[in-house]
């Protein structure tokens, strides 16, 4: 395989992209299984994605339940999951920390206009994008691609596809929630966020 892409365990590839002084994958994470080999449990019910965030354990989706939609968009995970020992990421990458968010977006000229940047080009209505008409300044001109692939709701609605992209970071804002970066389809603004952890979102890796 070229140096440019690497694979997760399911043997899901994903390009490699530099930013600035990071390295990320240029896709949504598509696992179903921690790095040693163990199955993330995939919540196909509102129950039982309600049951995994009240007991604190790690869970996965496809949005709306339907494997393709994992092709594009990724899967969503709860908090648990991107914390969880075992490891989310491949060997060598893991889910980027509070911090490590601070940095890509002030790279990209901050708040104001790295979500335009963040984002994929194109729009639905034009049938030439994944994004709800106006994607705001959407120039993907760092190739971060990002994909709005929504969210679950903790109580286990899905909710925002096309309208906009969430990424957990595996930094706590207390107890029960973690920050997130969030960014939408009529905005060029990234924004920093705290959800709680038994939400579903996206998650891209970063090079260790």
């Amino acid at each position: 395989m070229s140096e440019d892409f690497i694979k997760d365990i399911d043997g899901n590839t994903y390009e490699k992209i530099i930013i600035g002084e990071q390295t990320w994958i240029a896709q949504n994470l598509n696992t179903s299984r921690f790095r040693n080999g163990d199955l993330i449990p995939e919540a196909k019910t509102s129950e039982e994605w309600k049951k995994a965030g009240t007991d604190r354990k790690p869970v996965r989706c496809y949005y709306h339940n339907i494997p393709a939609n994992g092709n594009q968009y990724g899967m969503l995970y709860n908090w648990y999951a991107i914390n969880d020992p075992r490891g989310l990421c491949p060997e060598d990458w893991h889910v980027p920390v509070d911090g490590e968010w601070d940095a890509l977006i002030e790279f990209l000229g901050g708040d104001f206009v790295a979500g335009g940047k963040m984002k994929s080009t194109g729009t639905i209505e034009d049938r030439n994008g994944y994004w709800y008409s106006p994607n705001t300044q959407a120039t993907n001109e760092n190739g971060f691609s990002g994909m709005p692939g929504g969210l679950r709701e903790n109580s286990g609605i899905f909710n925002g596809l096309g309208y906009y992209g969430n990424w957990w970071s595996s930094t706590e804002s207390s107890d029960f929630s973690a920050w997130y970066r969030y960014v939408g389809h009529v905005t060029s603004d990234s924004f920093r966020r705290s959800k709680y952890k038994d939400i579903g979102l996206s998650v891209r890796c970063l090079k260790d």
